[in-house]
């Protein structure tokens, strides 16, 4: 009981602190402007007129501060940032005929491994615990013993994923491909020529002036990666829409040798893709869903272990795969520290930066070994959108930031049920938080992805009318399911 009543009294010592940092303003002026208002009362209507009649107006001066307020409003609306809207935006789902369960899964690994009994084995391990349930899906390439990982084969993944998605996309919005003014796509390890932003225009005969642009070889974060760029290209082109595109097509880039750090994304990389309309016009402010609010990037290539601890190469045999560095989970930490370091001042409240500012101070001055203060991001946000990676990921994040299971929530059903998407996980992420019914006006959204190179991106949204739950979208007809049981370990 004493340790329980301690923290009662810690959390509301905490909860008041909070409230005169963050209202410090508020109630510092109130007492000042009632005393103001008290003095003024207090005095006679002679008192009054005598005040007035001491004021002295000059129409020059006042014609000066009439011009001087109406530039300095100009100067201000002409440079103020043009506000970005998420009008909506389509996930792909892949059919049932893409699943692969676990037992499948293995089965191919052991037809297409038959010389290779350990690397079976580990990857049943890794399969194991990868908090990846029994729904997710492949290309039909992959399907094949052994996989046919053709050119062609990937190009019909490719448009099965887009054009399902666009699709999708303009059924929701009413969008018309002539009203498409800007096209950003992403995939970072397919990239043909012509380009996939090429058989999107190709496909839905866009206009000839569209400016149209194709991200290739930025990892899982290039999703942020696009809507920064979309963005910046909103900034400048006003009354304008702009559509990303996100995906990774895995046809081409499943590794079917047996060095184990390159196995390891056959275990965790599934189908999956997005597209998202974004928006600056106005009049797309009363339907839009969220508004953009930041968009931070972080990039650590200057370091070698961060730069190739993502790396695509060759194997002794001359198998082309992705390898995975095991101080992968190291330089994610390092790179969400420099990010939020950044991030931190732009969303968290007064009280948060000034306790950490404290912590680092008194760091510097009195005491290095002082643990430093984790600034309490839950005040920043409600929701957390958090690249599902991987189990360890998720796990890394959850503990750092100190987030509930329900803030992580969403991305561990994300894993379990569509698997690491890549890039378009954090939409994936968002639908679910819909889709439960969780998002209100007002509610902010951060978006957290990590990527080769290596990179940690954020973006964070503020939602702008509550939504309802949605009847189609990818978790339709499973949502009902949600959340599950994820087991530390799945026994196959």
């Amino acid at each position: 009981m004493p340790h329980f009543s301690n923290s009662v009294k810690l959390k509301y010592v905490k909860l008041g602190y909070q409230y005169l940092v963050n209202h410090i303003l508020s109630l510092t002026l109130i007492p000042v402007m009632a005393g103001v208002l008290i003095k003024v009362l207090r005095l006679g209507p002679a008192e009054i007129v005598n005040l007035w009649n001491s004021l002295h107006f000059d129409l020059v001066q006042i014609l000066c501060s009439c011009f001087f307020i109406i530039f300095v409003a100009t100067v201000y609306f002409m440079s103020k940032p043009r506000s970005i809207y998420l009008v909506d935006y389509a996930c792909y789902k892949p059919p049932v005929t893409c699943r692969v369960p676990f037992a499948t899964f293995m089965e191919h690994s052991r037809l297409n491994l038959s010389n290779n009994p350990k690397s079976v084995e580990f990857q049943m391990r890794i399969l194991e615990r990868s908090g990846l349930g029994e729904e997710t899906c492949l290309p039909p390439a992959i399907h094949y013993i052994p996989p046919t990982p053709t050119m062609e084969a990937a190009r019909g993944e490719a448009e099965i994923v887009v054009f399902s998605a666009m699709d999708s996309l303009f059924k929701k919005t009413g969008l018309k491909p002539k009203d498409i003014d800007i096209l950003i796509v992403n995939c970072s390890l397919f990239s043909p020529t012509p380009s996939l932003s090429a058989m999107v225009i190709n496909k839905y005969k866009l206009r000839s002036n569209i400016k149209s642009f194709n991200l290739s070889g930025m990892g899982c974060s290039a999703g942020l990666i696009s809507i920064d760029l979309a963005r910046d290209l909103l900034q400048v082109h006003p009354n304008s829409n702009a559509v990303v595109v996100s995906t990774e097509i895995i046809t081409p880039n499943y590794y079917q040798g047996k060095e184990r750090a390159m196995l390891l994304p056959n275990c965790l990389f599934r189908m999956g893709g997005a597209a998202i309309l974004l928006s600056n016009r106005r009049s797309e402010r009363r339907r839009a869903k969220y508004r953009l609010v930041h968009v931070v990037r972080t990039h650590k290539g200057a370091d070698d272990k961060a730069y190739r601890c993502v790396f695509e190469e060759e194997d002794k045999e001359g198998n082309v795969g992705i390898s995975l560095s095991k101080d992968l989970m190291a330089i994610a930490g390092e790179a969400l520290k420099s990010n939020i370091t950044t991030i931190g001042p732009l969303v968290l409240p007064a009280s948060e930066q000034l306790l950490f500012l404290l912590t680092l101070i008194g760091r510097k001055i009195f005491n290095p070994k002082w643990k430093p203060y984790i600034p309490d991001f839950k005040q920043a946000f409600e929701h957390f959108c958090i690249h599902a990676g991987g189990r360890a990921v998720i796990d890394e994040l959850q503990k750092n930031l100190q987030l509930s299971a329900e803030h992580v929530e969403a991305s561990r059903m994300t894993l379990h049920r569509f698997g690491n998407t890549s890039s378009s996980s954090l939409w994936y992420e968002m639908s679910y938080i819909e889709a439960k019914g969780r998002m209100k006006k007002g509610d902010r959204v951060w978006q957290i992805a990590f990527g080769s190179g290596f990179k940690c991106n954020s973006a964070v949204w503020k939602c702008n009318r509550t939504i309802k739950t949605p009847k189609d979208g990818p978790w339709a007809d499973c949502i009902h399911r949600y959340p599950v049981h994820i087991p530390e370990v799945v026994k196959l």
